[in-house]
């Protein structure tokens, strides 16, 4: 069986639509698609209430990304 690289990704460096592309095979996920067709949410971490990371699966290449510095972006808000 083949091992699931991981990535990681700050979300300060999403495009401007939310979305990422994927590190490995470049397919685009997009937080507006609710399919799953493409990828799928693994786990989510909270830190006091306050989401910290959240790592995805990409369905395509199977590499798993971790989109990272949410505190960043809601605490400058």
């Amino acid at each position: 069986m083949e091992k699931s690289l991981t990535h990681t990704v700050v979300v300060a460096k999403l495009q401007e639509d939310g979305a990422v592309l994927c590190p490995k095979c470049g397919v685009k996920i997009s937080p507006n698609d609710e399919t799953e067709d493409i990828y799928c949410i693994l786990e989510s971490k909270l830190i006091d209430n306050k989401l910290e990371e959240i790592s995805i699966l990409c369905k395509n290449c199977k590499s798993i990304i971790k989109l990272i510095g949410f505190s960043l972006i809601i605490d400058n808000e």
